[in-house]
């Protein structure tokens, strides 16, 4: 039996897990849960799975070399934690050498280079959540280290993807929230609507699958059922298709090799014509300024990712319009000097230089 260490236990990605877990309860246990604030639920959770430790991670309490310890007594660690608090937990389960189930997008775009290098120094194993990535993975025969021409991530193009600049000034948070294919969280499913979702997943495909950023590239697929594609040297693509559901890539980052039935097949003749179009860059600079972050390369990341978080939360908050996010972030990457991302705490000090200025520039001290 699979013992997993569930970190973010009670937002969106952690209830898709752990209803994987209910649906093979002989297969799956849940040995630890950590939630963030809603204690609650996290009593309610710990009532039915009976995880040997349970954490909540706003009690403020520095986790003692004991607790992690507890916590990472499990064959894999699912991080879904979300933002940047999800770094600590994923460098903490590389230093451990375990099989990692990574759904935290930002422990590799703040800190991709540290993160792929303790992995490898201490054999731990690194298994994308992302569908996208986890497209890539299986289009890669299920190995990190194959050879690939080209990497191809796709993209809803989010609620507002037809939308004129003019129009992008008065959306709303409420509209940004309705995503056309997809059910997540909130912070995740505006970063879809900005498009900086798809940056941030270029740089994880540039640390998890050792690419160069121009062999990336992101094309709009409204459908959402072609979930990445994989181009090779000899002109052949491999993609990886179904229907939008999450709990596909998380139960296969959890049995990885081997499959287990999961989601609905999909119906070819049902579906009729698969669309794709040009990501439009120029109307979303989010997309954009993650790249720029990606090629300045070292905490710059980090930058754009503590500015965005603040800049989202204004958003959701109706504090800022909707394109006031990317210039919070743009604003951000300017000011704060860039600096070098070998360690956690440099890249901390960045995170916490970021929303420092982000927050005086969305009029929040």
């Amino acid at each position: 039996m699979l013992k997993i260490a569930l970190i973010g236990c009670t937002g969106n990605l952690g209830a898709q897990t752990l209803s994987i877990v209910r649906r093979y309860p002989e297969q799956f246990s849940v040995s630890a849960l950590v939630a963030g604030k809603n204690a609650e639920k996290l009593a309610a959770l710990c009532e039915e799975f009976h995880p040997k430790y349970a954490r909540l991670a706003s009690d403020g309490h520095t986790m003692s070399e004991e607790d992690l310890d507890a916590l990472y007594d499990c064959d894999v660690a699912l991080i879904a934690a979300s933002g940047f608090s999800g770094l600590t937990y994923t460098l903490e389960a590389a230093r451990r050498g375990k099989r990692i189930a990574l759904a935290n997008k930002e422990s590799l775009v703040c800190g991709g280079e540290l993160v792929t290098r303790t992995a490898e120094q201490y054999g731990a194993e690194l298994i994308p959540v992302d569908s996208e990535h986890s497209a890539i993975f299986q289009a890669l025969g299920m190995r990190r280290d194959a050879k690939f021409s080209r990497l191809v991530l796709t993209a809803s193009g989010g609620p507002f993807l037809h939308f004129t600049e003019e129009e992008l000034k008065n959306v709303t948070a409420k509209e940004a929230l309705d995503h056309p294919t997809w059910k997540m969280g909130p912070k995740v499913t505006v970063d879809s609507a900005t498009l900086l979702n798809k940056g941030y997943e270029v740089i994880e495909a540039k640390w998890l699958y050792g690419a160069d950023l121009a062999d990336i590239e992101a094309v709009v697929h409204p459908e959402s059922i072609v979930h990445s594609l994989v181009f090779f040297e000899d002109g052949a693509a491999l993609a990886q298709l179904g229907y939008p559901d999450m709990r596909v890539p998380i139960q296969l980052a959890l049995t990885y090799p081997a499959r287990l039935p999961c989601a609905p097949q999909l119906d070819l003749a049902k579906l009729g014509c698969l669309h794709f179009e040009r990501l439009p860059a120029e109307r979303f600079p989010c997309y954009g300024l993650a790249l720029a972050a990606a090629r300045m390369g070292g905490t710059a990341p980090a930058v754009m990712n503590g500015a965005a978080e603040v800049a989202v939360n204004a958003f959701l908050a109706e504090r800022i319009t909707f394109p006031q996010i990317a210039e919070a972030i743009e604003d951000a990457l300017i000011r704060i000097p860039r600096g070098d991302a070998e360690s956690y705490e440099a890249i901390a000090e960045a995170d916490r230089a970021a929303r420092e200025h982000a927050r005086r520039f969305v009029g929040v001290e």
